[in-house]
């Protein structure tokens, strides 16, 4: 249920970024339409509701030390506005679990690479998102590593 949210939040983030709608009107969306909705028999995965909001929120709340974070994390030719979107959802739903200090560093790079699997499955785009959330876990969390 846990890998379920973060896959819900990085959609969520997604959405918001493109449609411009509201952090509450996702989030609505998300609980009511989709988060273990049923569609013509197939239903959608449960989710840790609390761990959705969580994310969501600390992004929201936190964004610019989250993009700072992930800057600081990109080569210099490519500041986070410039990466694919999807890509930028994952980075921002990582970086508020690594912020939040909740979670283990190694749980959250594991987690958000598997995410990237999923989004990029022929693509180099994992061993990029390993990369760069393990440079944004060293830095919120020196003390781990």
């Amino acid at each position: 249920m846990k890998s379920a949210a973060r896959l819900y939040a990085v959609q969520a983030l997604f959405q918001m970024e493109h449609s411009g709608q509201s952090i509450d009107s996702i989030r609505k969306e998300f609980e009511t339409h989709r988060i273990g909705a049923v569609y013509d028999e197939d239903e959608m995965a449960e989710a840790d509701l609390d761990l959705f909001r969580s994310i969501l929120d600390t992004v929201v709340d936190r964004q610019a030390k989250i993009d700072q974070m992930t800057d600081r994390a990109l080569v210099a030719k490519w500041p986070i506005d410039r990466i694919d979107p999807t890509l930028r959802a994952l980075f921002r739903g990582a970086g508020a679990e690594l912020v939040g200090k909740a979670v283990p560093p190694r749980v959250v790079i594991n987690e958000y690479v598997d995410l990237a699997h999923a989004f990029f499955p022929e693509g180099r785009e994992p061993k990029f998102v390993n990369a760069v959330i393990d440079h944004m876990a060293r830095e919120a969390r020196p003390e781990t590593f």
